[in-house]
């Protein structure tokens, strides 16, 4: 679906502004998520700290009170170690507290030197052995997506450890620790809150964008619809309108746009004198010309013809050769007309009779009309052998015909001035708009990157339109697929493509080996965004009479049924970032070598491409009949 101006602006802004708030959530949830960590990890330290204060109170509290240890052996020591803590009231009155106040820690533990509960704020822990946790400072130096998944993965527990001695000064031996427990429960509960208001603020920031975006757009692009529909009225052929009063760039594009309507005027007068021209011309002839198209349907008939064949010339037009030359007409074997394909004849002779019509000896001729190669069509002629010098005034009929085709193509041409009068006043804008307002200066970058679009549009049609210079020369089909090949093998590769290549001993063909290897490289590119999960592409080569086939298959997602009648047609795509020229280009390619090209396509199960062209020695023995009988081929495609 072609998006409008109006909705890619809306779109770009929503895009930036979303990208912007992503990046500022990312690094706020970021540090956030370190500083509670961190705050986390700094407070256990603190309550490791304020805990061994306590236990060393209570040792001097027993102290105090004449307890001793029964001996200096382990057991005894850890006896008198529990039994002091057990007694010290402000011992646990500081553990109660310190969960309390710090809602980030959920146990505190005190244990022996083999990892034994002493005391803890787990009431069901003492005298048991207890679990093994992660170090909290793993946590604490992980980085932020490791942390991020620890926080909203499984819960998950750790602790900071605190060890301590006993014994006479010098001779210290660990005694026990110290074991704060920290859940990442408990730290994605700190943290949930601030992103619920991150994400809130974030969502609120995109749907204002979008509204303010749309609002700009729709005031910036209001201009647009009176351009369309003056363009429209001068596609009717409303010529003479005038341009919008407006001193922007929109004016500026609305007084274009009339000028190139005065010049359409211009044109169209001179088609029609021409027309008219060619219709004196064509009427004051006693030779009859029929022109044929590339498919074979008489395109213009000239009054005279209706003398030759004793049919009117309104009933020849837009029927086949076939038609008008059934297989038992005196002038089918003269024209050599095969598989509605004309030969060319220099000039011969037939016996023509009609109803009204006595027998009468016709001179015939059948021209092939081609242009930088390329096989446009045929011309016809049935001329009084008495008439015969006026043959070269209809030739110059069909000159002027040509020369109507390059006028056509000029008035593209115009189009371009406009748009380097825009890019000119553009530039002016960019220098004027003040540095640090964003927005006018993203609506001028958008303006800037539209101009570019539609000036590369412009000249890609100058460059379809205009006929390419061909060096032909004879060279091996089965080499130029090799090279092709071997350029597009990394982008196979890295698609997860497989070829497979099936390539026969053909022999040379006529080629401008440049043009065909990029009407090549346009069919394999296609192929492989086709199968945008890997697949596998089937390149063969075979002779088929005097013609050689390349096939180019792949597994990819098909053409619908709806497309296939305009797949070969300019700027038409189903890509988002296609530009509808390399099959058209392609095409193109295909005719100016004399061949043919067609294709089969299934949706879900892929499509196969296949190129004829005619073989060097067939193409110059067709070529070399002009010397030898004064007639030549091109075939049709």
């Amino acid at each position: 679906m072609q998006l409008r101006l109006k909705t890619k602006i809306t779109l770009t802004m929503a895009a930036l502004v979303l990208a912007v708030v992503g990046v500022n959530s990312t690094l706020y949830v970021m540090t956030l998520t370190r500083q509670v960590i961190r705050q986390a990890n700094e407070r256990a330290l603190v309550v490791t700290h304020h805990v061994f204060f306590q236990i060393q109170t209570a040792l001097a509290d027993s102290a105090k009170e004449g307890k001793v240890p029964a001996s200096d052996s382990a057991e005894d020591l850890r006896a008198y170690l529990q039994s002091s803590l057990e007694d010290s009231d402000s011992l646990k009155s500081s553990i109660t507290a310190e969960m309390g106040y710090s809602p980030l820690i959920y146990e505190i533990s005190i244990t022996d030197a083999n990892g034994m509960v002493l005391a803890s704020s787990d009431l069901s822990l003492p005298e048991k052995q207890l679990p093994e946790r992660t170090d909290f400072q793993q946590l604490v130096s992980g980085g932020f997506s490791s942390q991020l998944r620890t926080l909203y993965g499984p819960a998950r527990s750790y602790e900071v450890s605190y060890a301590f001695e006993q014994g006479p000064a010098g001779n210290k031996a660990p005694f026990g620790a110290i074991h704060v427990a920290v859940q990442s429960g408990l730290l994605r509960n700190e943290i949930t809150p601030a992103l619920r208001s991150a994400g809130l603020l974030a969502l609120a920031s995109v749907i204002g964008s979008v509204l303010l975006a749309g609002l700009v757009s729709s005031i910036s692009l209001s201009p647009l619809p009176r351009i369309t529909a003056q363009l429209d009225r001068i596609s009717k052929g409303e010529f003479d309108q005038k341009p919008l009063q407006r001193g922007d760039e929109f004016g500026q594009v609305s007084t274009k746009i009339s000028q190139i309507g005065m010049q359409l005027r211009g044109v169209r007068e001179i088609f029609s004198t021409l027309r008219e021209n060619l219709d004196q011309v064509l009427g004051g002839l006693d030779d009859g010309l029929l022109l044929f198209s590339l498919d074979g349907r008489a395109v213009m008939v000239s009054p005279a013809v209706e003398r030759f064949l004793s049919m009117p010339s309104d009933r020849l037009l837009g029927r086949r050769a076939e038609d008008i030359f059934p297989p038992d007409h005196p002038v089918r074997e003269a024209i050599k007309l095969v598989g509605g394909e004309f030969e060319p004849v220099a000039s011969t002779e037939v016996i023509l009779a009609g109803p009204d019509m006595p027998p009468r000896r016709v001179g015939l001729s059948v021209e092939v009309i081609t242009e930088g190669g390329t096989r446009m069509g045929a011309l016809v002629k049935f001329t009084d052998l008495e008439s015969r010098e006026r043959i070269s005034t209809q030739l110059q009929v069909s000159e002027r015909m040509a020369q109507l085709g390059r006028i056509t193509a000029g008035v593209a041409h115009e189009v371009k001035n406009p748009l380097n009068s825009m890019r000119l006043w553009l530039e002016n804008l960019k220098a004027s708009l003040p540095a640090g307002d964003e927005m006018p200066q993203q609506a001028v970058r958008v303006l800037d990157n539209e101009i570019d679009r539609l000036d590369n549009v412009v000249k890609r049609f100058l460059d379809f339109t205009r006929p390419p210079e061909m060096h032909q020369e004879e060279a091996s089909l089965k080499t130029i697929l090799e090279e092709v090949l071997s350029v597009q093998a990394p982008q196979m590769d890295k698609a997860n493509i497989k070829v497979v290549t099936r390539f026969d001993d053909v022999p040379p063909v006529l080629v401008d080996r440049e043009l065909l290897k990029q009407a090549l490289v346009n069919l394999l590119v296609n192929a492989v965004e086709a199968m945008p999960g890997g697949g596998v592409l089937t390149l063969s080569l075979a002779r088929h009479g005097e013609m050689a086939e390349i096939q180019i298959g792949d597994t990819g997602r098909g053409i619908a049924p709806e497309n296939k009648q305009r797949v070969f047609q300019l700027f038409f795509t189903t890509r988002p970032k296609g530009s509808g020229i390399g099959l058209a280009s392609t095409f193109r390619t295909v005719q100016l070598h004399n061949g043919s090209i067609e294709f089969d396509s299934e949706l879900g199960r892929g499509t196969t491409f296949r190129i004829e062209l005619p073989l060097a020695r067939q193409l110059e023995t067709v070529l070399s009949r002009p010397r030898e009988t004064g007639a030549a081929v091109a075939r049709n495609t």
